[in-house]
């Protein structure tokens, strides 16, 4: 099993990279948050890793924080949840924001994740409420206001709705926005970068 992996990035999508460790190429599965922040190619980079073994594959999944790692586990751990769902919720929210989401129990905020339903929300909180409790503390004391944090994203999901965009890719652009600019609590700062965001994206 591969906890964590070394080397040059060598290609890099939203879903996944190649890190070239000593002349190895090996396939990361990644979500949109660990992307967003991955260094150019040709650039050195650590990932914490998860291994991920079936009949017919042999797969990694990758992350810069041991935090979306440990999240990631505890989310392939519930009930009809496997690893590409798991990455898949990981980029529609931070971890940092989805550990206080399911303490509260905030139903709502996890239903708006791309992929996920009211179900299995509520499967989420009912299976992981007690176990993120051992993760909570260090988030809280790293997110000033969570809920006016959450708010400030929903906000900017509405609004990027109303100018035409999709959804899935509101919500993508929202959350990378809110983890580049300071706090993710100034609606102006986030939206704006949002709309960089998606431009980029555009041009790509």
């Amino acid at each position: 099993m591969i906890g964590r992996l070394r080397g040059k990035v060598a290609k890099r999508d939203p879903a996944e990279v190649i890190v070239d460790v000593n002349g190895v190429g090996y396939r990361v599965f990644i979500p949109l948050s660990t992307y967003y922040r991955l260094p150019e190619e040709g650039t050195e980079i650590l990932l914490h890793t998860a291994t991920h073994v079936r009949d017919d594959a042999w797969n990694l999944y990758g992350f810069l924080t041991e935090l979306e790692r440990s999240i990631f586990n505890l989310l392939r751990g519930v009930s009809g949840i496997g690893p590409r769902l798991a990455i898949n919720i990981l980029s529609g929210i931070t971890a940092e924001e989805m550990i206080p989401a399911i303490s509260r129990g905030d139903l709502l905020r996890l239903s708006t994740i791309p992929g996920v339903g009211r179900k299995t929300s509520e499967r989420i909180i009912l299976e992981l409420k007690e176990k993120v409790g051992l993760l909570l503390e260090p988030v809280e004391a790293a997110v000033s206001d969570p809920d006016r944090r959450e708010g400030v994203l929903q906000d900017v999901v509405s609004a990027l709705l109303n100018l035409g965009y999709s959804r899935a890719a509101a919500s993508k652009a929202a959350a990378s926005a809110a983890q580049r600019v300071d706090g993710g609590e100034d609606f102006e700062a986030v939206v704006k970068q949002a709309l960089r965001v998606l431009a980029g994206q555009a041009k790509g």
